[in-house]
């Protein structure tokens, strides 16, 4: 069974391996032999490709323009629905389950749908084109998932551990903050990390309501597969550039992610 799944991991990680192989190759050199040959000739070795790259104004501004639409969009995601979920676990209100449904009911809604309608509404707010405009996307279709997430993960928190904060005088706030919030942390750190992913890796949604000052990484490589056809040397780096963020984030968040998806599975 562990050779079997050494096989499967190999496997799995071999592209990623030839595409930072071929990230760091000189064109000449990936158009006479395959990747694999870095490593008996490791005088293929070069950095051009990257350095060629990041001199792009372009590649810059979009890889900031990444951070400042995935870092909101999630961060916004998590807090709001944080407190949506707290609100529909442990708090009375007319109409709660109803409510909840409607949630849920958002998840089956694809992103499709809404490109139209949505890019009519934002042009008339005077947003479309701009970060604010990826970022409010993102966060409308990524509450649905996160609030019913947290809402099942807040609801199994004992019921005495609230009533015994409440009885020390917290408040709804206080309670949300000291209690909730630190049991959920697991929970709440898998949500970041499905989002932080979501909206890094997005096209879709950045291609139609980006402008040419808000362009992601994303948009801005497949620019750059247009303007140079197949021209490995350029799209290499990029491509790798765009998957080391993300990793640093899985993996720095990685025993949370693991905590969040067993609790999940033995409640």
């Amino acid at each position: 069974m562990r050779i079997f799944l050494i096989l499967i991991a190999l496997i799995w990680v071999t592209p990623t391996v030839g595409l930072l192989a071929s990230s760091f190759r000189d064109p000449t050199d990936i158009a006479e032999s395959g990747w694999w040959t870095v490593f008996s000739k490791p005088a293929q070795i070069t950095t051009e490709s990257y350095s060629t790259l990041l001199g792009k104004e372009e590649i810059t501004d979009s890889l900031l323009n990444t951070i400042w639409i995935t870092v909101p969009a999630t961060a916004l995601v998590i807090v709001i629905g944080a407190m949506a979920a707290y609100a529909f676990a442990w708090m009375d209100f007319k109409g709660r389950d109803w409510w909840f449904l409607v949630v849920v009911a958002l998840l089956v809604v694809p992103v499709q749908v809404a490109l139209i309608p949505l890019s009519a509404l934002f042009g008339d707010l005077g947003i479309y084109g701009s970060i604010l405009g990826v970022v409010l996307f993102h966060v409308g279709f990524g509450l649905p998932f996160a609030i019913f997430l947290l809402r099942n993960f807040f609801a199994e928190i004992p019921r005495e551990l609230l009533e015994a904060a409440r009885l020390d005088g917290a408040g709804e706030m206080r309670l949300f903050a000291t209690v909730i919030l630190p049991l959920g942390a697991p929970a709440i750190a898998s949500l970041g990390i499905f989002q932080f992913l979501w909206v890094w890796n997005d096209m879709l949604v950045a291609l139609v309501f980006s402008g040419a000052d808000s362009k992601p990484l994303t948009v801005a490589l497949t620019e750059q597969t247009r303007q140079f056809s197949g021209n490995i040397e350029t799209l290499a780096p990029g491509a790798f550039i765009s998957m080391v963020i993300p990793l640093a984030v899985f993996f720095a968040f990685q025993r949370q992610f693991v905590s969040g998806v067993m609790a999940g599975a033995v409640k």
